[in-house]
C-alpha cells in the first residue's frame, strides 16, 4: 500500500538561523547536516539538522522574517494548551525511544539552562515540554507501543467534531493504493481544493506544464564539490 511513512523534515522559519542552529545542536544534540542558499528563493538560507538518516529538523531564514511580529494566540500558541491560527503549528514533539532517554534528554536540556516541565504521563506517551527560539513550543515524547485506536478513538469526541460512522470507517482504514508508476495526470484546477500561494498565473502555468518539464527546470547540486 502506498502511503506516506514518516516525516523527512519539518521546516521552521527563523528570524536568526544561527540562533536556531545553536539551540538545536547544543541543547538537543542534533548535528548540523546542511546549510546552503535556499533553492529557488533569492535571499533565503536553508539549514538541516540531523535526527536520523531519514528525518531532519529544517530551519529557513528569509530577509523579511525579522520584521514580522510574533503574536501569541495568532502566529504562535506559546504553550501546548493555547491556540494559534488555523494552519499554523501549535507545537512540535520530538521522539526518544525510552523513559530513561526522556529523562536523559531532560537532563541535557536543563544542563543548557533551559527550563523543562514534565514528564507528564499521557498513557499513550510520556512527554516533557519546553520552549525554543522565536517562541517555539516544543515537546519530547516516548511511547512503549503503538497507539491502539480501539482505546484512543473516543466515539463521543468524534461525533462532537462532526465525524460520522461512515467517515470513521474510512479514516480508520484508508483506501488501499499501490500507485500507477507516476502515470496519473495533474487533475483540473479546483478552487475548492487546497492550493499553494503562488501568484495565480504562475501557479496555473506550473500546473499546466508536463511533470518532466517541472523536474528538468529544478535540478540542484550540493554546494560543496567532493573529491572523487
Amino acid at each position: 500500500m502506498i502511503r506516506v511513512n514518516g516525516i523527512h523534515h519539518i521546516a521552521i522559519m527563523a528570524a536568526d538561523i544561527r540562533q536556531h542552529i545553536e539551540f538545536f545542536s547544543d541543547v538537543l544534540g542534533c548535528r548540523l547536516s546542511a546549510i546552503f542558499d535556499m533553492h529557488g528563493v533569492p535571499g533565503g538560507v536553508h539549514a538541516f539538522l540531523h535526527m536520523d538518516d531519514h528525518s531532519y529538523f529544517s530551519v529557513v531564514e528569509l530577509p523579511a522574517v525579522k520584521d514580522i511580529p510574533i503574536q501569541l494566540g495568532i502566529t504562535h500558541a506559546g504553550t501546548g494548551a493555547h491556540p494559534s491560527a488555523p494552519g499554523t503549528m501549535q507545537h512540535l514533539a520530538f521522539r526518544v525511544d525510552t523513559p530513561e532517554e526522556l529523562l536523559a534528554i531532560r537532563d541535557r536540556i536543563r544542563k543548557k539552562g533551559v527550563n523543562v516541565i514534565g514528564p507528564l504521563d499521557h498513557v499513550m506517551c510520556q512527554s516533557i515540554y519546553f520552549a525554543g527560539p522565536d517562541q517555539l513550543t516544543l515537546e519530547v515524547a516516548c511511547s512503549s507501543e503503538a497507539i491502539n485506536p480501539d482505546a484512543w478513538i473516543d466515539p463521543e469526541v468524534a461525533r462532537r467534531v462532526g465525524i460520522s460512522d461512515e467517515q470513521m470507517a474510512r479514516y480508520r482504514k484508508p483506501d488501499p493504493y499501490a500507485g500507477e508508476g507516476g502515470a496519473v495526470p495533474q487533475p483540473p484546477y479546483d478552487p475548492a481544493k487546497p492550493h499553494q500561494a503562488y501568484p495565480e498565473a504562475m501557479y496555473k502555468a506550473m500546473l499546466a506544464a508536463p511533470d518532466e518539464v517541472i523536474t528538468q527546470s529544478a535540478k540542484f547540486e550540493a554546494p560543496v564539490k567532493l573529491a572523487g
